[in-house]
């Protein structure tokens, strides 16, 4: 579901197979696993990349799965990507989403929760789904774009108009890093700016502790479990 590869203090994880990557217990504890490996073998400087194979960058929650078995199997997916997301939060390095398709809903969180964001520019598109879908947002999806999205007109765009938007349009407005012609410009770009973090030489403990006073109102609102509406409709 997931590989994970190490190049000298950078770590290059990736979604395997050509689906949509959708997000169920198996890829989520797939993803987890390779996180707990980059944890126990980071340097004092080191670097997380996290690309995808395929069409997709990641097609959000696996929604026909868990609605095919019971309620406790949504929660368990919702769970297991916060989880993930307070991972990568408090990861000791710098951590770099190279988007190499589309990203939507759960799959643009999963993206947005790195510190950067590189997408192609060639095929794909962001992407958050539940107003089309007739789905209620959770409140900590909420809380990640209102983190990473400085402008309230975007933030409007992405939540209250359900806008697919191109990677050079998210550029424009400040929601991605850089744009990219192609997969392999895109990795290599992630792979570029890994390097030129790592060569910072900061301490991994520290940035992490920084990261997780600037997102400490991202951090509460990953543990508040008192909403349960993934999935839900109005």
């Amino acid at each position: 579901m997931c590989s994970l590869e190490k190049k000298g203090n950078i770590f290059i994880l990736t979604l395997t197979g050509n689906n949509e990557h959708l997000l169920n217990p198996t890829l989520l504890t797939s993803i987890k696993s390779a996180l707990h490996r980059v944890r126990q073998e980071a340097t004092t400087s080191s670097a997380l990349i996290t690309t995808a194979h395929g069409k997709f960058f990641c097609n959000g929650y696996d929604i026909d799965e868990a609605e095919s078995m019971n309620n406790d199997r949504i929660i368990l997916i919702d769970d297991l990507l916060r989880s993930v997301v307070s991972d990568l939060i408090s990861l000791p390095m710098p951590t770099i989403a190279a988007v190499t398709g589309h990203a939507s809903a759960a799959g643009y969180i999963l993206a947005l929760a790195h510190d950067y964001v590189l997408m192609r520019s060639d095929r794909g598109f962001l992407y958050m789904s539940e107003l089309d879908i007739d789905h209620v947002l959770p409140a900590w999806f909420i809380a990640v774009v209102d983190a990473k999205v400085g402008a309230p007109a975007v933030r409007r765009r992405i939540l209250m108009q359900a806008e697919k938007m191109t990677a050079e349009e998210a550029v424009r407005v400040g929601i991605i890093d850089s744009a990219h012609d192609s997969v392999e410009e895109t990795v290599k770009a992630a792979v570029g700016l890994a390097v030129d973090l790592v060569k910072r030489g900061w301490d991994g403990h520290v940035y992490a502790a920084n990261r997780k006073k600037i997102l400490g109102h991202v951090i509460r609102a990953v543990e508040d479990t008192t909403e349960r509406n993934i999935g839900s409709k109005l």
